[in-house]
Parts: C-alpha cells; sequence; structure tokens
C-alpha cells in the first residue's frame, strides 16, 4: 500500500517559487506592494548668481540722533537709497574728528586712528553729487566763515614774510661782497634775525578736497595737521593711486599710512614731509562700472588697500521714483547737523599735539570681542569669509573706530569711554555692511571663487545643462580648474546660492558620482 502525502503548500515565497516558479512569485510582491508614488523635487528658490549678490539695506536708524536724522531727511529729500547718506555721514564725521582723537579697544598701546574709507556705487543718475553735497555743506561753510575771518591776518602774516624775505635777500648779497669777515658776521647775523622773527606761514584751514595726487596730499598734511579727507563722486582719485601720473606706477604709500596713522618721511629733491600721525579719510560715491575698471589693479588688493574700504552697493531705486514727489530737507534737521559738526570743530585750527584715546567700556569690549571672534570662526579655509579674509580682517578695528566717532557725535568733544549703546549701533552696522564687501569685491573681480563659479555658470548656460557630474566641470575648463580643490570651492560657492544642487548618481558596478542638478532659474537668466 502506497503511502499518501498533503499536497504541498506555498508557506513563504521560497516554497511558492519552488512550486510555482519565480514569474508568480513575482507578480504576488508587485500586488501585494503599495504603489510607491514619485517624490516631487523640491521647488527651486530664486538663485544668486555670481557677481549679484542681494544686500541688506542699510537704514538712517542704523546712525543715532541728529546723524541718523540728517541720513533720513537726504534719503528722503533726493529719492536716493539711505546707504549713500548713512556712509556720507560716517566720511564727514570722520574727516571732523580724524587725527584729534583715537581708540584703544584694550585700554593699552594698541590703538585705532579715526579715520574711515567709505566707498558707495551707485549707477549713473542716482543723485549722488545731491547727497555728498548735502552732507558736507557745513564742512564747506565752515571753511569759507574761518577763510574770511582769517583773510586779514592772512594778508598782515603774508606782506611780513615777503618783506622780510627780500630783506634776506639783499642782506645775502651784501654779506656775499663783504671784505671784512667782521661785516660778513655782522650780517649773517642779521639774517638769522630775520629769519627767526618771520612769522609762520598762516593758512585758511582745510578740511578735505576732492582730487589731489600723492604728492600734494603729503604737502596737505603738513600744512594742515596732519590730517585731510578726500570726498569725492568722481573716480579721479583711484585713477591717480593706479599711477595716471606716474607712468602707470602706483603710488599708494601716503594713501595707506594714512589710513593707519603710521608716520611719514619723505625726502626727496625739492620736496620733504615730515608727518608724526597722518590721518587720512576718503567718501567716495563713484559708479559701478568706473569703480570696477579703476580698482581692479592686482597692487590694489595685495597691498591692502580695497581690504580698508567700507563699502556700500545699494540696489538702484532709477525707475521707480516719484517725480512729483518734493520733500525738502527739514531746516532743524539741516540745522542741527551743521550745529553738532560745528561743535565737534570747536579747536580747530590749533596747535599739531598728542590725540586724545577714547577706551572701551566693559559691555561695550564684550560686544566688540564677541563679535570679533565670530568673524575670525568664519576666515579659515571654508569660511563664510575666506574670500574676502583680507577685508573681515580689518573689519574689528573699523567697527572700534565707527564707534569712537558715533560716542563723540552723542556725547561730545569731553567724551572718554565708548559705551555699549555706541558699540552695539557699530557693531549692527558691520554686519550689514559684510554682504555689501562680498558684492563689491564680486564686482571687482578680485573674489576668485567667485570668478571660478561665474565661469561654470557661462559653461553651465552655454551648453543648456540641466545637471553635469564634478568630472565633466573639470574636464570641460581644466584650463582654469587644474585642481579638484578650487573647483569645489567654486561648486560649494553656486550650491550656497542655490545655482546648483549636488546629488549623487548610483552607477552599475561603479561607485557613486558626484553630480550637480542645475536651477532652472540660472538658465533662464
Amino acid at each position: 500500500m502506497s503511502e499518501t502525502f498533503p499536497p504541498l503548500t506555498a508557506t513563504d515565497f521560497n516554497d511558492l517559487a519552488a512550486i510555482e516558479g519565480l514569474d508568480v512569485v513575482r507578480a504576488q510582491i508587485e500586488q501585494a506592494a503599495p504603489a510607491i508614488q514619485p517624490q516631487p523635487a523640491p521647488e527651486w528658490p530664486d538663485p544668486i548668481l555670481p557677481g549679484v549678490r542681494r544686500v541688506p539695506d542699510i537704514p538712517a536708524t542704523a546712525l543715532p540722533g541728529w546723524l541718523g536724522a540728517m541720513a533720513h531727511a537726504v534719503s528722503q529729500a533726493t529719492q536716493t537709497p539711505p546707504a549713500l547718506a548713512v556712509m556720507s555721514v560716517l566720511a564727514v564725521l570722520a574727516t571732523v574728528l580724524q587725527r584729534r582723537f583715537e581708540v584703544a579697544p584694550w585700554g593699552g598701546s594698541y590703538t585705532e586712528p579715526l579715520s574711515l574709507w567709505t566707498l558707495s556705487a551707485s549707477p549713473s543718475g542716482t543723485r549722488k553729487s545731491a547727497v555728498l553735497s548735502a552732507m558736507q555743506g557745513p564742512l564747506v561753510h565752515w571753511e569759507k566763515l574761518l577763510r574770511d575771518r582769517m583773510r586779514g591776518d592772512i594778508v598782515r602774516v603774508n606782506s611780513t614774510r615777503a618783506v622780510a624775505k627780500k630783506r634776506i635777500e639783499r642782506l645775502q648779497q651784501d654779506a656775499a661782497k663783504a671784505k671784512e669777515s667782521s661785516e660778513r658776521a655782522a650780517l649773517t647775523a642779521e639774517i638769522e634775525a630775520e629769519e627767526t622773527g618771520m612769522p609762520e606761514e598762516l593758512r585758511a584751514p582745510r578740511l578735505f578736497t576732492g582730487d589731489t595726487t600723492a604728492e600734494r596730499l603729503h604737502a596737505l598734511l603738513v600744512e594742515h595737521g596732519e590730517r585731510m579727507a578726500v570726498l569725492s563722486d568722481e573716480a579721479g582719485i583711484f585713477q591717480i593711486m593706479s599711477g595716471l601720473y606716474n607712468g602707470g606706477a602706483a603710488n599708494l604709500d601716503v594713501f595707506l599710512q594714512g589710513h593707519a596713522g603710521a608716520s611719514m618721511r619723505v625726502d626727496r629733491a625739492g620736496r620733504s614731509a615730515h608727518i608724526d600721525k597722518p590721518a587720512l579719510s576718503f567718501g567716495l560715491l563713484l559708479q559701478p562700472g568706473v569703480m570696477a575698471d579703476v580698482a581692479s589693479s592686482r597692487r590694489f588688493r595685495d597691498t591692502g588697500l580695497l581690504a580698508r574700504y567700507l563699502f556700500a552697493m545699494p540696489a538702484s531705486n532709477v525707475g521707480s521714483r516719484d517725480v512729483r514727489k518734493h520733500v525738502p530737507i527739514p531746516a532743524a534737521v539741516r540745522d542741527e547737523y551743521e550745529r553738532a559738526l560745528f561743535r565737534l570743530l570747536e579747536g580747530v585750527p590749533g596747535p599739531v599735539t598728542a590725540p586724545k584715546v577714547l577706551t572701551l567700556s566693559e559691555a561695550a569690549r564684550e560686544i566688540w570681542l564677541d563679535m570679533a571672534q565670530a568673524i575670525e570662526n568664519e576666515q579659515g579655509e571654508g569660511g563664510r569669509y575666506e574670500s574676502i579674509s583680507d577685508w573681515t580682517s580689518k573689519l574689528p578695528g573699523a567697527v572700534a573706530r565707527i564707534a569712537a566717532l558715533l560716542e563723540l557725535a552723542t556725547t561730545g568733544l569731553a567724551a572718554t569711554e565708548v559705551s555699549h549703546a555706541c558699540m552695539d549701533d557699530a557693531v549692527c552696522l558691520a554686519r550689514l555692511l559684510i554682504p555689501h564687501a562680498q558684492a563689491a569685491f564680486a564686482l571687482l573681480g578680485t573674489d576668485a571663487t567667485d570668478v571660478d563659479a561665474a565661469a561654470i555658470v557661462r559653461w553651465v548656460q552655454a551648453g543648456g545643462l540641466t545637471e553635469f557630474t564634478k568630472r565633466e566641470a573639470q574636464k570641460a575648463q581644466e584650463g582654469r580648474f587644474r585642481s579638484v580643490e578650487r573647483l569645489q570651492k567654486a561648486l560649494d560657492r553656486l550650491e550656497h546660492q542655490d545655482v546648483v544642487r549636488a546629488f549623487k548618481r548610483h552607477n552599475k558596478g561603479a561607485p557613486p558620482s558626484t553630480c550637480y542638478a542645475v536651477n532652472p532659474k540660472a538658465l533662464s537668466t
């Protein structure tokens, strides 16, 4: 009698495969598995293309009291971005107070002069001249008042000096003809007496110029208490720096030393200048294209000249202004602005003495140190500020200068210590200025990573690429990207600015490759 076995049943997919075959297993899995819906790709934000950076507004409220009130009034009256007025006010304030005051962040031997270099870029037709004219107006008025007041004294001194010089010339001729040594000695003594008794040349005080050569700037610093400013809406000073009158040889020493307050000793044929603590400020409002043309000199970056400027790159509002709107600067605001500047100019001109030093309050120092450390942490390789580390390295010093200027403007010439409030205002302003500096260096073509990123974008746009691999990018531009590290920095910048998005492509039988999807909005720009 044969043994009967129960029919086989499929208890798992292995059994089913043995009984029915793999096709049946595959069909059951497909029926049992829930339908997997493809996930939509995340929405792309608007890209920030290389050389085009979004920058925050710099409101007039970034400045306290009468400074902010005037900046706001000028911005309203000229229908210009407040940043232009804010930066111009800071340059004017530095012009008034530089060389007479310094700030010691640690309260020791390390001091920062109160010179400031500001550079605002705005296209032609944006009323830059009107802004600068309103801000420097009180300085022009002050110079005229003192020139008129001193006119009689200047004429009298010049006449006395002219007579003395003629008498010295005659005495020198007589001394040369004298046959007796006693007669020659007597005449020589008279010459010495005339030279000793001759009054010093008296000049009407000057606070600023609009254009100057490096050689003339030496003389201006000597003649006007070791301080001078360049306030201008023209690019002539940049052209002079780049060597316009020196056969293309840039002459930057006087400018760099004027920012740092480093002593100058110039002894050349027909010209000498000995200056202990020069103070030089800039307040420039230039067209972006002009700025890019004249500041592209590699020496401007290598010497740290560009790193000394505080940049403002506001968006132009041309095309959105109201031609029927007329908002004059309120008389009360304008008058208070002038009175406040005149108060800060008390004692000018005067003897050249050691500058008065302001220290930081403990609270102000803590704010300053927190800001300085936060910047330091982002300056190294791969940090947010790596490409402008020369500029950010000077930012803490600039913040200390701004805070001291604001303290003097708020408290008056008797100020001895920078308060928490003024330092807080300076730090808040610095945070706004950082993206403006990044935009400026990108415009100038001195941000190497930004230039590389722009080259990748041009390659992508020319080929209409929607995605690419890192290897393809390097192969297409192997003349530029000889190292993967340089390429990776540019790709990281593009990813940070939402131009591309990295992903891994899994290849059968090979390791995954790094690919980049391209923001469609970057192709249509």
